[in-house]
């Protein structure tokens, strides 16, 4: 065995679980599940699931320590894990793991005329990134974050992300609840704003009173005028931030909000490197990144999030569907930098998988409980594997 343990082995493993409530919420008028699962959301044309899928990654040393690493699997989980079965897996063989960042500025390069910006390629990256960093960890005897410069919050504050409910008396009702277990920052999704998107703040801000902080997230819905007369019937109640009201590729729009809203503007959970972001800053097209760990990997993440307090801005992780790995891992790069005061709780996804994780992770009263031990701190636990899926051709 070399003094160093190297990979010797790369696992990828699709896990689908099944819930009663799709994604978002209950179906609005004309929303139908396809065959495969999937919902198109009316409110802003965008594919969803109706279950919780995911794409794991194994990464085994020479020595048997084991990594674990997540990215997104929420559409067409096949396509990420041929990516690293077909050609990023068998390149890992052999590398030591100590060189994580490295060997993914050698992923990123190999593909740079194959989808470099986004998409399931960089979602292989960031599983194998995020499963590189715990490793790392686990060989060393350290925590991740003690990798990443040194920790700053030995806990997160969290604010709840998403309202399920069919009607907005339900979706305040959900808010309230949350409120009484000490929660203080709530944001809601204006693709399932049925009742309006105006109305549902008013109707937030009124039950929950003025020492809550309330956001919207408006899923890419409006060209810049429409954002911005919106946000200007948003402002009398007080939003900490507006998320995405723009189509992504329309970064003149973006700006356009930036520079004459009076609300502070979030965006790029779709946005996956550092080269990416960058031009986005540059152009100041928002006042908080929010860089989600799914697609970003640690590393990447860590880019943005540093590129962030030069340009002094604020970092807000995204959180989306996941089995909790890369959720730990986001808490780990998050409780690492100096520019993070909240970090999304998408509670209806998170505490129902972590059932079937080993960690000490978890969300009450408000904040996050960073995880525990060496590495990321999370390990599927047996009872997860009742629900891996079938990859394309088995």
């Amino acid at each position: 065995m070399s003094a160093h343990p190297v990979i010797t082995k790369v696992e990828s493993i699709i896990v689908s679980l099944p819930r009663q409530t799709p994604y978002l919420g209950p179906l609005g008028a004309g929303e139908k599940v396809t065959e495969r699962g999937y919902v198109v959301r009316g409110g802003n044309r965008t594919l969803y699931p109706t279950r919780d899928s995911s794409v794991l990654v194994k990464l085994t040393a020479e020595d048997g320590t084991i990594g674990w690493g997540e990215t997104y699997g929420i559409i067409a989980p096949q396509a990420t894990a041929a990516i690293i079965d077909d050609v990023l897996g068998p390149l890992l063989i052999g590398r030591d793991p100590r060189d994580v960042t490295t060997i993914g500025e050698d992923f990123y390069d190999l593909m740079r005329v194959r989808g470099h910006f986004g998409g399931y390629f960089i979602d292989a990256i960031a599983a194998l990134d995020i499963g590189l960093w715990d490793l790392h960890g686990k060989l060393l005897g350290q925590p991740v974050v003690k990798l990443l410069g040194g920790q700053r919050q030995q806990r997160l504050p969290a604010y709840v992300s998403g309202l399920p409910g069919q009607t907005l008396a339900q979706r305040v009702a959900v808010a309230e609840q949350w409120r009484a277990q000490g929660f203080r920052a709530f944001k809601y999704h204006a693709v399932v704003s049925f009742d309006g998107i105006v109305e549902e703040m008013r109707a937030l801000r009124e039950a929950l009173g003025h020492e809550v902080e309330l956001m919207v997230d408006l899923h890419w819905k409006f060209t810049a005028h429409e954002a911005l007369q919106l946000i200007d019937r948003l402002l009398p109640y007080r939003p900490l931030f507006v998320e995405a009201p723009c189509a992504p590729e329309d970064q003149e729009g973006q700006v356009q909000v930036a520079r004459h809203s009076r609300v502070p503007l979030a965006l790029g959970e779709e946005l996956a490197t550092v080269f990416e972001v960058r031009q986005r800053m540059q152009n100041r097209a928002m006042s908080i990144v929010q860089p989600e760990m799914g697609h970003t990997g640690i590393s990447q993440f860590m880019q943005i999030g540093r590129m962030a307090h030069a340009f002094h801005m604020r970092v807000m992780p995204h959180a989306s569907i996941g089995m909790g790995i890369y959720q730990a891992a986001s808490l780990h790069a998050a409780a690492a930098l100096p520019n993070v005061p909240w970090h999304e709780y998408q509670h209806t996804v998170l505490d129902r998988n972590l059932a079937f994780m080993d960690t000490a992770m978890c969300c009450r009263q408000g904040f996050f409980e960073m995880p525990q031990g060496a590495g990321l701190g999370i390990e599927p636990l047996p009872t997860l594997w009742q629900y891996i899926a079938p990859k394309a051709g088995s």
